[in-house]
């Protein structure tokens, strides 16, 4: 640090500047007083006449207890409303849900069926099998009709007449079963999509009544706020 020279300060002259500063501020004040007493505003002077309305304090105090009234119920009517439409909404999802389900379980029940009935022509087929090979193997030793002439037929072609027609018989027997099970089948898959046809139409029309219905009721509150001094006729307060 270089050298310095301490200077010893001068309380006289000190005292005399802060003398001079609050003088000054002092007269400051002073003038603004005088500025506001100077522009201090006047007096007003208005004529008398009647206040207010055409209506008495009585019937102002009536309207608003009315109106005031109309408000909670309109309130308490948009509430009911939103809790109407929110448990049609969840009943509509709900039945929508079942009939999701519904229709899986008449899906697999079909499936079902039509498992029993290949499996039931895999059994008929194995037994038609079983059966040929049976008869086959009984008409093995017997002689065929256009080998010879047999004047009296012996008991062999009669045994071979017979299982010639138990084979018909039996052919006949499986087409008739065969025939009846593809009409049963065609005739469910017919009644199942006339009824999947009938659900959702049904389920058409209840989604357009409700949607009909939160519209109609969606006007009903916008014109009772439109119309705020009409209170509903049902409603005795």
């Amino acid at each position: 640090v270089g050298p310095y020279v301490l200077v010893t300060p001068n309380e006289t002259r000190r005292k005399q500047l802060q003398q001079s500063k609050l003088s000054f501020a002092k007269k400051e004040l002073d003038d603004l007083e005088q500025w506001k007493k100077e522009h201090r505003p006047g007096p007003i002077t208005l004529v008398p006449r009647r206040l207010g309305g055409n209506e008495s304090e009585a019937q102002v105090r009536q309207n608003q207890q009315m109106i005031l009234m109309q408000s909670k119920y309109q309130k308490k009517h948009k509430r009911e409303e939103y809790l109407k439409a929110k448990k049609a909404a969840e009943e509509a999802e709900i039945l929508k849900m079942k009939a999701i389900q519904r229709e899986k379980a008449e899906r697999l029940e079909v499936k079902k069926r039509q498992e029993e009935m290949q499996r039931r022509e895999i059994l008929l087929e194995d037994q038609k099998y079983k059966t040929n090979e049976l008869l086959n193997r009984l008409e093995v030793g017997l002689p065929k009709s256009d080998s010879c002439q047999i004047a009296n037929p012996g008991p062999e072609s009669t045994a071979w007449k017979r299982s010639h027609a138990y084979k018909q018989a039996l052919r006949e027997d499986e087409n008739r079963r065969l025939e009846e099970m593809k009409q049963e089948q065609q005739r469910k898959a017919e009644l199942l999509e006339l009824k999947q046809k009938q659900e959702e139409e049904t389920r058409t029309k209840a989604l357009k009544n409700e949607q009909k219905r939160v519209n109609n009721a969606f006007l009903d509150r916008l014109q009772n706020k439109t119309q705020p001094n009409n209170i509903d006729p049902g409603y005795t307060g």
